[in-house]
């Protein structure tokens, strides 16, 4: 049989739970499972595994079709690897990604899904759960600026989600490249996500006007805020 292919979907911000009249990217999502009915496990440890975040989660995949189910680390936890590899899809959740990432170490997860992508289970996240499959990513985890930090190293390189929605955002990238901080910044607006085959960037996908990504990087002194193509995704609304 030959390997299912490796799927990294990392979303820059308003996913399900800011943008539930819309679903298309989430059923994009299950569209790459080829199943009729995918298991999908979110793992909200950035924001604290929010009540309201898991609510919203299970409604939206129940009506799209899909089998939810929640990865809690905060509460007695139930045997992490088991439960991962037997998803189509992991869905990581916003929040805090110092503190995200420091948690999952803790529990051995960066192996564990390292293994899942490998099976090719489609891992996917927004904002915290979008940089953490990165060499680095531009994170607010600490209150006081934006900086980068290290992720799990799926993915070469460094991300940022937000990118037209926190005004900060554009010129801490900018100041980041410019500086040498990091070489080059994939970054994404809200309502925009990178899908990733294997390490290589397949498509950026868009469910809100103007939405994109962005190669931020520097050439001979000159900085460069590029968009990239971009497919729209034709909006979606199961119903209740």
């Amino acid at each position: 049989m030959p390997a299912r292919p490796r799927h990294i979907v990392a979303i820059g911000g308003g996913a399900f739970s800011a943008a539930p009249e819309n679903l298309a990217l989430d059923r994009y999502l299950l569209g790459l499972t080829r199943r009729t009915r995918p298991a999908v496990c979110l793992i909200p440890t950035a924001n604290a595994e929010s009540n309201d975040t898991i609510a919203k989660f299970f409604d939206v995949y129940t009506r799209l079709g899909a089998t939810p189910s929640v990865l809690r680390l905060f509460q007695r936890t139930p045997d992490v690897r088991e439960r991962l590899l037997s998803q189509d899809v992991i869905y990581v959740g916003g929040g805090n990604t110092k503190s995200m990432l420091a948690v999952w170490r803790d529990w051995g997860l960066p192996a564990i899904l390292r293994e899942a992508w490998r099976r090719g289970i489609v891992l996917a996240g927004v904002s915290a759960g979008a940089i953490c499959w990165f060499d680095q990513g531009v994170t607010d985890s600490w209150a006081d600026e934006l900086a980068i930090i290290d992720g799990l190293g799926f993915l070469r390189g460094t991300a940022c989600p937000h990118y037209d929605s926190e005004e900060e955002r554009r010129p801490s990238v900018h100041h980041f490249v410019e500086a040498g901080t990091v070489p080059s910044v994939l970054a994404l607006d809200d309502g925009a996500a990178a899908h990733f085959v294997g390490t290589r960037l397949h498509q950026v996908l868009s469910w809100r006007p103007e939405a994109t990504g962005y190669r931020v990087s520097r050439t001979r002194g000159i900085l460069t805020d590029a968009a990239l193509p971009c497919v729209t995704l034709r909006p979606y609304r199961p119903r209740r």
